[in-house]
């Protein structure tokens, strides 16, 4: 195997990249690697707590998959053991737990999407219960004697728990431990996580050392920020664009990003050569509205095809730009005669998932009922035989209303 020069190597594994550590021994792992012609270990940890994945989560793995382009060799753990414990990174309260058959089956799908950066055929899949499940309890209290509770306590998120006075479960405290203790089963040489992840990452290296053994390095990528413009992207905050998304939906929802986050989008969640990105700074800042649309074709085109995303451009203009109604619209039928409140009409349709969800988008002026906007949650709708009625709830779902 024949790698790239250590310099190349670096500008590719440091773009988008917010805190390497430390950088001077990942320097030393590629001229190692170069020299003796091995490929480094890179571990990337997955808890499934949610089965979906989005574009948020694609930053890291897109990371991992530089990695593989560059001839390293990259491990996905799926934490069917540590997702029991559960993460307390970013938490306010303890997390609940989830059985062993729910993270695997989470996992399932999460290598399904995450194939859909990865190199399936170079990614080795572990399951960490594979080691820990075996740690029998006097295992478990010499790990954790490799860590003072001032140590642990130094974490923001148990800082700001305990300092006001939110319980915090003995058990949290062996999570780093036990993600730690992967990177020891695994003589990881480095390890990927998002900014949020550093302590737990670092951990990893203190036991590595605390057993003898070369430390990672820690790689950490920054959490990107939602369509909303404000909060990390979430399913919890609706601000997410998922991997799962239909073309079309991922075109739209791209296009909903605010201005000052394209470059970030390009930067962080695409394959953009590195030395384009400075262009792709410029246009975004003196004609974001056309480089938007290049950065919705872009990320259609990455997870679909040139021609799907064609057709997402072209559904956009068509039901957006021109407010024309799509020629391919379901039909819904209701019993002539009869009166629905327009609220259920949208849940039964499956334009919302709740009545509080339809209710919130009729008073935000996100329903029409034949090109005229509805804004009454009370309205109702009377049924009257052999009408149709063209139903539009946000941008981009359209039903044809008839009554039979």
């Amino acid at each position: 195997m024949s790698f790239l020069p250590v310099e190349q190597q670096l500008e590719i594994i440091k773009r988008g990249t917010i805190e390497i550590v430390p950088e001077k021994e990942l320097i030393e792992k590629l001229e190692k690697s170069c020299k003796t012609n091995t490929p480094l270990r890179v571990k990337l940890g997955c808890d499934p707590t949610r089965p979906d994945l989005h574009l948020g989560h694609s930053v890291i793995f897109r990371k991992l998959r530089q990695f593989q382009d560059l001839g390293h060799h990259a491990i996905l753990i799926i934490g069917d053991f540590t997702g029991m414990i559960g993460d307390p990174t970013g938490q306010n309260k303890t997390r609940p737990a989830l059985t062993v058959e729910q993270v695997r089956e989470n996992g399932k799908t999460y290598f399904e999407q995450a194939s859909k950066i990865l190199d399936q055929e170079k990614t080795e899949i572990v399951y960490n219960s594979d080691w820990l499940g075996g740690l029998k309890f006097e295992d478990v209290i010499k790990l954790a004697s490799s860590m003072t509770l001032a140590r642990m306590i130094e974490r923001d998120d148990f800082t700001k728990r305990f300092n006001n006075e939110e319980p915090i479960s003995l058990h949290e405290f062996l999570y780093p431990l036990a993600q730690g203790q992967d990177s020891v089963y695994l003589k990881s040489d480095i390890e990927l996580g998002g900014i949020d992840q550093k302590f737990n990452l670092l951990v990893g290296r203190h036991l590595q050392k605390e057993n003898g053994q070369d430390q990672q390095v820690c790689l950490m990528m920054p959490l990107l920020v939602g369509t909303d413009g404000v909060q990390k992207m979430s399913k919890s905050y609706d601000n997410y664009i998922g991997l799962n998304d239909e073309p079309n939906d991922m075109y739209g929802k791209t296009l909903s990003v605010p201005d000052d986050l394209i470059y970030t989008y390009f930067e962080l969640l695409t394959d953009i050569p590195v030395a384009e990105l400075p262009e792709i700074k410029e246009k975004a800042e003196s004609d974001p509205r056309n480089t938007k649309h290049h950065l919705a074709y872009t990320i259609s085109r990455m997870y679909y095809s040139e021609e799907a995303a064609k057709q997402a451009r072209e559904h956009f203009e068509k039901t957006i730009i021109n407010k024309e109604i799509p020629d391919d619209i379901p039909t819904f039928d209701f019993p002539a005669g009869d009166a629905h409140r327009l609220v259920h009409v949208i849940k039964t349709v499956g334009f919302a998932p709740s009545n509080g969800e339809a209710r919130r988008l009729i008073q935000q002026g996100g329903v029409s009922l034949d090109g005229e906007t509805v804004t009454d949650a009370h309205y109702e709708i009377s049924f009257e035989n052999g009408t149709k009625t063209v139903l539009k709830v946000g941008k981009r779902k359209f039903g044809k209303l008839i009554a039979k």
